[in-house]
């Protein structure tokens, strides 16, 4: 299979490293790169010497044939990509959020009927262990229902992006469009389409959204969630959730050395041993996640899809465009919560 890769910064190093993982396993080879910066396009050439380099992404998808394309530039670029590479034929893997506004989901949608085409989303989150093993926890009711769920993503100022674009609300969706959609597209994952949800947030001096809080209901099951891009770009990541089952609560902390523990309504404590299938840590990305596990995770699912001729299932585009119709809407919410204060 040939792939071309378009973005070669923070999240394409990660897909780049995860594909070179992949090529060891699987008849994938990255033959096409695209990158503005000489520098990034050059550093990812180092693993695929045998690839031809492009400026753009759309002069790379002008110009090569290929089985698939990930797209991982910034969140402006992404619907504009996508809508070309359909159009020539190609699968794609576009990063998050998938699109901004809901002009640019219908067009997605609608050049994936037209194309007949394989789309996958990068909600990564669906992919980490920890969080597939409280899906299980969930979807088996090893430890009786769900009552409750707190989720947190915390992380400082994205001060990494290209040109600034993260701070560009029109360009990133803010905090809630970047960086909170992963634990709302979890949340609907498991539990479906929130009954309701009421937002509160805050903002930079610019007047860009920071941070929100949301409170959902999905059934009898109530959740809370916080996104935050701190003042200072100094605070380390960290990702977060206590679930409060009838029989245990099952809490993960991202920071910690052993992240994952059970805790029992008998008092016994448990960390549940996760078998991971691909356990490598590679900072060389530059943004806030060094874990490679869940990167090649996805992009495993995605080719095998590709080869045994199967439909995407673990987070296809129309997944990823209900996250953001959801993110839309609570960032409406919370650009009118702030703009009242």
């Amino acid at each position: 299979m040939k792939v071309g890769l378009i973005g070669c910064g923070g999240m394409g190093t990660t897909h780049n490293l995860s594909l070179k993982a992949l090529s060891t396993k699987m008849n994938i080879e990255v033959t096409a790169l695209a990158d503005c910066r000489t520098e990034f396009l050059e550093k990812a050439a180092i693993q695929w010497p045998n690839a031809r380099l492009y400026k753009t992404g759309m002069e790379l998808l002008e110009t090569e044939t290929l089985d698939s394309v990930h797209i991982c530039l910034p969140s402006y670029l992404h619907t504009e990509h996508a809508l070309a590479a359909m159009d020539k034929g190609m699968n794609v893997f576009v990063e998050k959020p998938v699109c901004l506004t809901e002009e640019e989901a219908e067009k997605l949608m609608d050049a994936q009927k037209r194309n007949g085409v394989q789309v996958m989303v990068g909600q990564v989150v669906r992919s980490f262990d920890e969080y597939r093993y409280l899906k299980e926890c969930y979807d088996t009711g090893r430890f009786g229902a769900l009552k409750s769920i707190t989720m947190q993503r915390v992380s400082g100022d994205a001060a990494w992006g290209y040109e600034d674009w993260f701070h560009e609300e029109g360009k990133s969706g803010s905090v809630v469009l970047d960086l909170h959609v992963h634990d709302l597209d979890f949340l609907r994952y498991m539990l479906g389409k929130p009954d309701s949800f009421d937002v509160r947030a805050t903002a930079f001096s610019s007047g860009m959204i920071n941070q929100i809080f949301t409170a959902y209901e999905f059934g009898k099951v109530f959740a809370i969630t916080e996104g935050i891009w701190d003042i200072s770009s100094a605070l380390p990541f960290e990702a977060s959730f206590h679930a409060c089952f009838e029989e245990a609560s099952v809490i993960f902390k991202g920071r910690e050395k052993t992240p994952l523990t059970v805790y029992k309504n008998d008092g016994r404590i448990e960390h549940p041993v996760l078998h991971r299938e691909y356990d490598v840590n590679d900072d060389s990305a530059g943004i806030n996640i060094s874990n490679l596990g869940p990167y090649y995770t996805e992009i495993k699912y995605f080719i095998q899809c590709l080869q045994e001729g199967k439909p995407v299932e673990v987070a296809p585009l129309e997944e990823g465009i209900q996250s953001v119709r959801q993110a839309i809407r609570e960032w409406k919410q919370a650009k009118e919560y702030v703009n009242k204060r």
